[in-house]
């Protein structure tokens, strides 16, 4: 027996809870409004690069990557940042870490039987800010980009990676205005099919 979901409907945030005087962006804005949370930045760079590649795709909690570019590229996203939410004694040393994953196969319902790099490319999104008088997350200017092909990042098997070690394996960071070229540069030109 399967228990396929249909697609999820696309909401406006107008629709009303039954039951309850709110909506789904009542919602929204209980859980996602401060857009400085891990989490939630970590959506919002998922988002900047889905649009930096033209993706028309939904985010998929359980796929094995997070953005899937039109032309099949797969891309897994990381977030960081030198401000966080809370009160901080000094300013964040922004660490990324990617390691072999197993992925789930949404078709066949079940985890992949081995770990793997699930994605062909790696962004490493930075938001630069270093005073929450100048930290605005909408501000695309504030984000800077390290970008990787999947052999690159393999090759750190799984190591903590500061911006240094980010430099060295992608090069230098590009702006969001050079992301997409960045992308298809690391993607080599051939998506994964």
């Amino acid at each position: 027996m399967s228990f396929a979901p249909p697609p999820p409907p696309n909401l406006s945030g107008d629709e009303p809870f039954e039951g309850l005087h709110a909506s789904v962006i009542d919602f929204w804005r209980f859980a996602m409004s401060d857009l400085r949370t891990n989490n939630v930045r970590g959506y919002l760079a998922e988002f900047l690069v889905a649009q930096a590649v033209g993706s028309v795709t939904r985010r998929v909690e359980w796929d094995p990557w997070d953005v899937t570019a039109p032309n099949g590229t797969r891309i897994e996203v990381k977030s960081s940042g030198y401000l966080q939410a809370w009160t901080q004694q000094k300013l964040s040393t922004p660490i990324y870490r990617v390691a072999a994953a197993y992925g789930w196969d949404s078709s066949a319902g079940a985890w992949s039987v081995e770990q793997t790099f699930n994605a062909d490319v790696y962004v490493f999104a930075l938001q630069t800010a270093k005073s929450h008088e100048e930290y605005d997350p909408l501000q695309v200017e504030q984000w800077m980009f390290y970008v990787a092909n999947r052999k690159a990042v393999e090759a750190q098997a799984g190591a903590r990676m500061g911006l240094v070690t980010l430099a060295r394996v992608c090069g230098e960071a590009v702006s969001y205005d050079g992301l997409r070229h960045a992308i298809a540069a690391a993607a080599g030109g051939e998506p994964h099919q």
